[in-house]
């Protein structure tokens, strides 16, 4: 039996992932989500005066909590428009944060820079995990600390990308990032490098005002289903949308047939 082994062209998928990342407004739904970085700068323990990097930080999000913290911040995106985004919200806000443009896979700054290197939702869509876990690893400074948010497989989020998925295939030959939300997946990327691993499950609760309000919300700003809708034609674009709606009442914790409570 002949077996073919497929070899990623990570440049090539990166770069459509950073296409896919500029499309529709991301900076929309991270509005929703900044209790989570506010949870993990918590939990990270930041402190006042650290020198900290926010890797795939969008539009700063967790820039923003860790420099709420005292810390001397530094986030890294590969989205331009996200990075005004972030500067703006900086000045609105007093906050003194560096934005940087970098790919999280080559990240811009010498070994051991930064004290605390975190990351919400944004390094574990990275095409190549090995070399994004390395580099989050080679800029931390020994004693440092790496705080990581991860979407896990058998979540709501993880039902959503494989709905995505299942419509619009994703490249052949790379790792899911949703493995990045699995304890067994994040100790080969990074424990060889770690002291010690110390891994919680969270919830968050998305709020909308009925299943169609966040599939549409998601379907107009959230990269991925952008681009996803996008490569479809109207009956499949339907069909997916059907989908997603179902997806949302199965994990609807309110169950009412109104607002929708879902928690990831």
């Amino acid at each position: 039996m002949n077996t073919t082994t497929v070899t990623p062209d990570m440049t090539a998928i990166t770069a459509r992932q950073q296409a896919a990342w500029a499309s529709g407004d991301y900076a929309a739904v991270a509005a929703r989500i900044p209790v989570i970085s506010e949870r993990l700068c918590d939990d990270a323990d930041l402190r006042s005066g650290s020198r900290v990097l926010d890797v795939a930080g969008g539009s700063g999000n967790t820039a923003l909590a860790a420099a709420r913290c005292g810390s001397r911040v530094v986030s890294v995106d590969y989205v331009p428009s996200l990075l005004a985004r972030g500067r703006q919200r900086a000045v609105a806000e007093d906050l003194p944060v560096e934005f940087v443009e970098g790919d999280a896979q080559d990240l811009p700054f010498p070994d051991a820079s930064f004290d605390a290197v975190v990351s919400v939702v944004g390094v574990m869509f990275a095409a190549d995990q090995e070399a994004a876990a390395s580099e989050l690893l080679r800029v931390c400074a020994p004693g440092g600390t790496i705080a990581l948010a991860n979407w896990t497989p058998e979540g709501f989020i993880g039902g959503l990308f494989r709905t995505i998925g299942a419509h619009v295939p994703p490249p052949e030959g790379i790792s899911s990032p949703l493995l990045w939300g699995t304890e067994e997946r994040t100790r080969e990327l990074l424990g060889a490098g770690a002291r010690e691993l110390d891994m919680r499950r969270r919830d968050y609760t998305f709020r909308f005002d009925s299943p169609r309000h966040f599939t549409d919300f998601f379907r107009e700003n959230y990269g991925p289903m952008v681009t996803a809708f996008a490569a479809l034609d109207p009956a499949e674009r339907d069909a997916l949308q059907s989908e997603i709606d179902d997806l949302v009442r199965s994990f609807d914790r309110l169950g009412g047939g109104g607002p929708v409570a879902i928690p990831a």
